[in-house]
């Protein structure tokens, strides 16, 4: 069955090329339509907010968290079903993947980068086994997978890592992924 709660991590930028927004809002639109909650980092700006706002709109189920040092910054999102402000990042990420079923990474910066690795090293750990599901937008995360493959072929890591995210073109195929998944 198709998970309730998926935990998006993304931009808090729009990022340079149209596709990225398109992407996020494909996403919430995606999520809210089949009526799974958005779980995300609460900011207003960016792909963040684009995901967010395209969710509500669908008339989704929004769960934001957010640090309270990121408050301004990120412009956190008040009007969601959902707006937890935590003390640190740490607990924000925590609190965001404990309430999520699987995971979708869509391009983003040095913090998705942080909330992607951090999961893909719990699950290699065995401490969860969420389906993470990297949204590789117009190739936006090729570098990365070349890095993993690398990590691997460099035996610093056992090839089993690979299969632990799975790539995928752009958000319609994140949804289809998402929609094929038995818990």
């Amino acid at each position: 069955m198709a998970p309730k709660s998926v935990c998006v991590y993304c931009g808090s930028r729009p990022g340079n090329d149209p596709a990225y927004m398109a992407d996020a809002e494909r996403l919430g639109t995606g999520l809210a339509l089949a009526g799974v909650r958005l779980v995300y980092g609460a900011g207003d700006v960016g792909l963040m907010g684009a995901v967010a706002r395209a969710a509500q709109t669908a008339g989704g189920d929004t769960f934001g968290v957010i640090p309270k040092h990121l408050v301004e910054w990120e412009v956190g999102k008040t009007d969601l079903t959902t707006y937890v402000v935590t003390e640190t990042m740490h607990e924000r990420k925590k609190v965001m993947f404990m309430n999520c079923d699987a995971v979708v990474v869509l391009p983003g910066g040095a913090g998705s980068l942080d909330e992607l690795f951090e999961v893909l090293t719990w699950r290699q750990l065995g401490l969860h086994e969420k389906p993470v599901f990297l949204v590789n937008t117009k190739g936006y995360w090729d570098p990365l997978l070349a890095l993993l493959d690398h990590v691997v072929s460099s035996g610093f890591a056992d090839a089993t890592l690979l299969r632990y995210v799975e790539a995928v073109d752009d958000a319609a195929a994140a949804l289809a992924g998402l929609a094929k998944l038995d818990h």
